[in-house]
């Protein structure tokens, strides 16, 4: 249940995959979605073996990975102000990349408390303890990428009714205010 409602819930990854579905379609967002779950799985591994103790552990590390997630939500933002639902620029544009998504849950504070969060209370109490981490990675990750996908096939399914310029450009307001929001709740 804890993966569930941490991968359903808005975030970063699920207003980006939004607005991949919607630019890009849901066949042209897989490689996308992939490397969210690779990325947040891989991120799970480490935080599981103790690595995101040792973040929160050295507040200079854990103050630089907020000013690198927020920083790049807000360019997020910034970019979204210019998002277009007109075919020719879907077929110039490219969607994020498997490695481009993997690299992001790096800096991801929504991925990073999932990972700590999820260590801390769920990793089973068994031996050996690799074997603990494989199960506690394997739930989340097949719990969060059917979640993660719905995003994106919400952005394809609206990418049909978003061909009046009144409604692309609430979408899009609606769009850059949840990803500064976003940012913000870095800090809170």
């Amino acid at each position: 249940m804890f993966a569930f409602v941490l991968s359903i819930t808005p975030g970063p990854n699920n207003i980006m995959l939004t607005s991949s579905g919607i630019v890009f379609g849901f066949v042209r967002s897989i490689p996308h979605i992939l490397g969210i779950s690779v990325g947040g799985g891989i991120l799970l591994v480490l935080c599981a073996a103790g690595i995101g103790s040792l973040i929160l552990a050295l507040p200079s590390a854990h103050l630089m990975l907020k000013v690198i997630g927020s920083s790049y939500l807000v360019y997020l933002a910034w970019q979204l102000r210019r998002m277009t639902f007109k075919q020719a620029a879907v077929e110039q544009g490219t969607p994020m990349p498997f490695w481009g998504a993997v690299l992001f849950q790096f800096v991801n504070p929504k991925v990073w408390m999932m990972g700590i969060t999820g260590a801390a209370a769920f990793l089973p109490a068994m031996q050996p303890v690799w074997l603990a981490i494989g199960i506690f990675t394997l739930v989340f990750c097949a719990v969060n990428l059917p979640c993660i996908s719905l995003w994106a096939c919400i952005g394809a399914t609206l990418r049909r009714y978003l061909t009046q310029a009144l409604w692309q450009n609430l979408f899009k307001t609606l769009m850059i205010l949840a990803t500064l929001y976003s940012a913000l709740a870095v800090w809170l």
